[in-house]
């Protein structure tokens, strides 16, 4: 659900899917997907949200989503082992410390610029790991992928364990 407003704070816009192949990319990773319980909790309200279908295809136990679950609201009265998401740019300092309070594993596709937030680094320094994609995503806008996304993202993986702390696709 990333969020393409530059230079107008007044305007936000987190209305963009993840293409599936951000999914697929990242599911090396995930190791026993069959027992675990993700919580997908940024599901774009429109009709071509994907994200849980996407999760459902990497063979995890269950996908826990809706588009009428409020993160802030529902976080502590769901049951699961992982949240993996794209949630919206716009919120990213309030979601992160969420996040670590909940302190369960994590997988979120975010700018790469968010680890040199000090909001980011005052939460996670030295406690989180990174995916970096092969090139940079191209998120879906009303069912179209588009070709313009200004910046790049990585993934920023909590508490999963990886090979190393920075892992390139």
């Amino acid at each position: 659900m990333a969020s393409f407003t530059i230079g107008q704070p007044d305007k936000v816009d987190d209305s963009y899917n993840t293409p599936h192949e951000c999914f697929e990319d990242i599911k090396k990773y995930i190791h026993n997907r069959e027992k675990l319980v993700v919580y997908e909790p940024f599901i774009l309200n429109n009709k071509y949200s994907t994200s849980k279908a996407s999760l459902l295809s990497l063979d995890f136990k269950k996908v826990i989503g809706e588009t009428t679950y409020d993160f802030f609201d529902m976080y502590d009265k769901l049951e699961y082992d992982i949240i993996i998401s794209n949630p919206p740019f716009s919120i990213k300092n309030k979601i992160f410390k969420l996040l670590k309070q909940i302190d369960k594993p994590f997988i979120l596709i975010v700018p790469v610029s968010i680890i040199t937030k000090k909001y980011f680094m005052k939460y996670y320094k030295d406690q989180y790991q990174i995916i970096i994609p092969k090139k940079r995503i191209q998120f879906i806008r009303d069912n179209v992928q588009l070709k313009r996304c200004w910046f790049d993202c990585v993934y920023i993986a909590y508490k999963m364990n990886l090979p190393k702390d920075i892992n390139y696709l």
